[in-house]
């Protein structure tokens, strides 16, 4: 049984600074992404694509979403193998290659998931579960370029308080 879900968000830009693209350095790559009841999220162009390095880039987000959709798919292929996580955290590295004609591509993304369990006699499984997760991942499974795992579970009781 397949179903659809749909999915919608604003894209606007707002790098004007008076005279529009009259100019490859006259506009700024500012831009916001929006979508109904959720907090807005500020983005630009990677810094060497004349954009602000304060704010978020499209490679970096598209990074976070396969990185968080993988962790959500963890998480609930742990609920459903009575494994209890505690604390979960990703530093997911990708790579782009822009190619001679001025366009680009992600060749590949590595997550580093490190995921702390309270049952030392699970991380076995704990650590085998991140190929389940990865099969349901909609993000991974959307894109044209390998995904790749390197997870790290632990034993223990989890951070103590939001991490900021």
């Amino acid at each position: 049984m397949n179903l659809s879900h749909h999915y919608a968000v604003l894209v606007t830009w707002t790098g004007n600074r008076g005279s529009g693209t009259s100019h490859y350095r006259e506009y700024g790559r500012e831009n916001r992404v929006e979508a109904a009841g959720k907090p807005a999220i500020e983005g630009s162009a990677d810094p060497t694509f004349h954009g602000n390095r304060e704010l978020w880039n499209p490679e970096e987000l598209l990074l976070a979403a396969l990185s968080q959709c993988h962790m959500l798919s963890y998480l609930h292929v742990a609920v459903k193998n009575g494994v209890t996580v505690v604390d979960y955290t990703d530093a997911a590295v990708g790579i782009m290659e822009q190619t001679s004609d001025g366009g680009g591509h992600f060749t590949s993304a590595t997550l580093h998931p490190r995921v702390t369990i309270t049952d030392a006699t699970q991380i076995d499984l704990a650590q085998s579960l991140h190929a389940e997760a990865s099969r349901l991942c909609f993000i991974a499974s959307s894109v044209n370029f390998p995904v790749g795992h390197e997870p790290q579970t632990v034993a223990g009781a989890g951070r103590e308080g939001p991490v900021v």
